[in-house]
């Protein structure tokens, strides 16, 4: 089931490549985790593609070092990986995960509407994206 907002989402790129393999995680997901599938699926759907080389450093992709704020004070930062390598407590979480599918495809200072595990609706806010470990890693 897909979850509307009622404002404005934030435009989204994502590369070619992460795409074609988001697409499919999605869909072999649909069963065994189908909401956050359908919000992966809802994101991709949204998003601007282009090239994997021309995507900025700057936008949250597979592997990308992201610092985020939700609107209820949750002051994190995680490495977005697939789902075979997610490790919270190790900061890796899995692009199948409500806050990994909401943060694909984002930049620095853009903000989301995120659907919580308890079905609360918060603001999610990008911080800093970095392609390379930062020294919390």
């Amino acid at each position: 089931m897909s979850v509307k907002y009622e404002t404005k989402l934030p435009e989204i790129f994502i590369g070619d490549k992460d795409f074609e393999q988001l697409n499919n995680i999605a869909e072999a997901a649909t069963n065994a985790a189908s909401d956050v599938a359908d919000q992966l699926m809802d994101e991709l759907e949204r998003a601007v593609i282009v090239p994997q080389t021309k995507l900025s450093d700057e936008v949250v992709q597979m592997g990308s070092y992201v610092s985020f704020i939700t609107s209820d004070g949750f002051d994190r930062s995680f490495q977005l990986v697939l789902p075979r390598d997610a490790d919270v407590s190790n900061g890796k979480i899995s692009i199948l995960t409500p806050i990994g599918a909401a943060l694909i495809g984002l930049s620095g200072g853009q903000t989301i509407p995120w659907k919580t595990s308890d079905g609360r609706i918060l603001d999610l806010t990008v911080r800093t994206v970095s392609q390379v470990p930062p020294p919390w890693c």
